[in-house]
């Protein structure tokens, strides 16, 4: 199945990384978050993807122009004709990848809007370019053709970011660092769409999540599938360092592959 990835936003709040570059290519263990990702659709055997560029777009073409040369032992390069001759093992991922620009200003539903000549008449799948998680994507597929709706999102429950304490009186109970919150269900992004979802995109302006998802919602054509494992997004500093923590400590909960 096709694979959507937005990737063309400001990343304003991850600012530290995101003034030389987008934030999907900010890295975990050495590979852009945006591999991650990949690797996950990957190992559920979905290998096209659609990287929906806007800000800094031009590096994440460079990344994938450059990934097979890259990928080998060694190289050799005759300057006067060009020629180039590889060894060593070829990459393992074999990927489709397309790199559209969909504009440095296009919102969240007009991205999507902007690839529906590329998506034709078919289900697709759709995620942020700044979340892991350790979602199954083959039962979230399952899920959303037993509902028969529009449109199925992945609803999550994140982390508590600080350390959550129970009382009595002024003792503590108890205490649990960076718990899972016990209620509260949130978009996690890890989307399937039926094509109908671009009769709800009106162009560029539209945002997926206040303008289309609400609207799918109010007539019943959005349902949830509840995934109670890991997930986390990347939106500051400390996220990455968590994420480069547990990648580094060899316990990566989103590393199925």
């Amino acid at each position: 199945m096709k694979v959507v990835i937005l990737a063309g936003g400001l990343g304003t709040r991850l600012s530290e990384e995101t003034e030389i570059r987008p934030k999907p290519m900010v890295e975990i263990g050495g590979y852009p978050i945006l591999w991650h990702i990949m690797r996950h659709y990957a190992f559920y055997n979905h290998n096209e993807f659609f990287v929906a560029l806007g800000y800094k777009g031009e590096i994440i073409r460079r990344y994938f122009l450059d990934y097979h040369f890259m990928s080998r032992e060694s190289i050799t390069v005759e300057l006067g004709s060009g020629k180039v001759e590889m060894s060593g093992n070829e990459p393992a991922e074999n990927w489709i990848v397309h790199l559209p620009n969909t504009g440095q200003l296009t919102n969240t539903g007009g991205r999507v809007k902007r690839l529906q000549s590329w998506l034709h008449n078919e289900t697709f799948m759709m995620t942020y370019g700044d979340g892991v998680s350790s979602v199954n994507l083959d039962a979230l597929l399952r899920f959303h053709k037993e509902r028969g709706c529009i449109a199925t999102m992945s609803a999550v429950r994140p982390s508590a970011r600080f350390g959550t304490l129970e009382l009595e009186n002024d003792s503590v109970v108890s205490f649990a660092e960076k718990s899972q919150i016990k209620e509260g269900w949130i978009n996690g992004g890890f989307f399937v769409f039926e094509p109908a979802i671009f009769d709800y995109i009106q162009g560029d302006e539209t945002v997926m999540e206040a303008d289309v998802l609400e609207q799918l919602a109010s007539e019943g054509q959005l349902t949830a599938y509840l995934h109670d494992g890991f997930w986390q997004c990347m939106d500051t500093l400390r996220d990455k360092r968590y994420l480069e923590s547990l990648w580094q400590g060899g316990g990566a909960p989103w590393k199925l592959w």
